[in-house]
């Protein structure tokens, strides 16, 4: 049997796509390091001596989209086999990145399970019969600068409101909201969830605090590197997305990249293949890709460019669908018959 027909069943895969435990591993560690010496060995111990270490921010800013992968990883189960060593690196990657690691696991599960929706939030589409264009540029272009981070963070700020006007709020959207809404609110009004977040959002508190006071000398390094990171993860975010059709769900642009800066980023760039088997550990994308015959859309800098043009209205973005597709859709429903 092909690894393609084992991708998606975590017990009977090939050995090409088994987690990569100890690499996953080390790069937690690796991590972790960058995460220490940015936060508290610059501001305490190196720059007091020589101001040139603050360069070395600029290496551990490029680590923030492949922080977001390994967390991306994690996410999906597919860090480790253990859930339970899987969940608490989910938490610790997630509590350096600055956001509780429910609120990103559960608001990328949606994204995975309302991809391409209308409904969904952060995306380029905009209906000009709600909102004006130059309206849906101003969000947009928020959303891809620096917003898609910022409410990642500041999402947080809701567990921090007493447990009763927060299930208030959250049946509020159970009964009023949209689908994705509804989904969302059902997941965080469970008590574990709640609590987890609550935890995790308090030692975020805590740990940049102290990381802020630690650069009191040298505030702007500070604010700067959150702000890098903030402009990184927010402009990536939706890059592999942009411009695919509506409503349908397993979609995104597979983008080339050199192997070393595709490795670097996880393999993220094969987004459509990730799209069609979420499960599947980092390292067996390749493999995949290289079975299921599939392509690039294009490179990696002309998607991240081609997001400037900004938002496109919801008639721009009707799957088209051709000749072929039609008689690959045939084919498929004849042979589920």
């Amino acid at each position: 049997m092909s690894s393609l027909a084992l991708a998606d069943n975590k017990f009977d895969r090939v050995p090409e796509l088994a987690i990569p435990q100890a690499v996953n591993i080390g790069l937690l560690v690796l991590h972790a390091g960058a995460g220490f010496l940015q936060l508290f060995m610059l501001p305490v111990y190196l720059i007091p001596k020589n101001i040139w270490w603050c360069l070395a921010l600029v290496p551990i800013a490029a680590l923030n989209n492949p922080l977001w992968a390994l967390m991306h990883e994690c996410i999906h189960d597919a860090f480790h086999a253990s859930a339970f060593i899987n969940r608490a690196a989910g938490r610790w990657l997630s509590i350096l990145f600055g956001s509780p690691f429910q609120i990103l696991r559960l608001t990328h599960l949606s994204h995975h399970k309302f991809n391409r929706s209308p409904l969904e939030k952060g995306t380029e589409m905009y209906d000009p019969r709600e909102t004006s264009r130059l309206m849906a540029g101003f969000k947009y272009y928020f959303y891809i600068l620096c917003g898609v981070y910022l409410l990642e963070v500041c999402s947080a700020l809701l567990f921090i409101l007493p447990k009763n006007v927060f299930h208030q709020f959250g049946t509020h959207l159970l009964q009023q909201g949209d689908r994705q809404e509804k989904w969302l609110a059902g997941k965080f009004l469970n008590d574990e969830s709640f609590m987890e977040i609550r935890c995790d959002g308090l030692a975020i508190l805590l740990l940049y605090s102290v990381s802020a006071f630690c650069y009191r000398g040298h505030w702007l390094l500070f604010v700067g590197s959150l702000a890098a990171r903030a402009l990184l993860i927010s402009l990536m975010d939706n890059v592999y997305h942009y411009g695919t059709p509506l409503k349908v769900t397993i979609s995104g642009h597979n983008l080339s990249l050199p192997r070393i800066v595709a490795t670097g980023l996880l393999n993220f760039n094969l987004h459509r293949i990730h799209h069609a088997h979420p499960n599947v550990p980092w390292t067996g994308l390749p493999l995949l890709y290289a079975q299921s015959a599939d392509y690039c859309d294009e490179g990696f800098l002309i998607a991240l460019l081609r997001q400037f043009r900004g938002p496109l209205a919801l008639d721009q973005l009707q799957p088209q669908v051709s000749s072929a597709d039609r008689r690959s859709v045939i084919r498929v429903a004849y042979r589920a018959n």
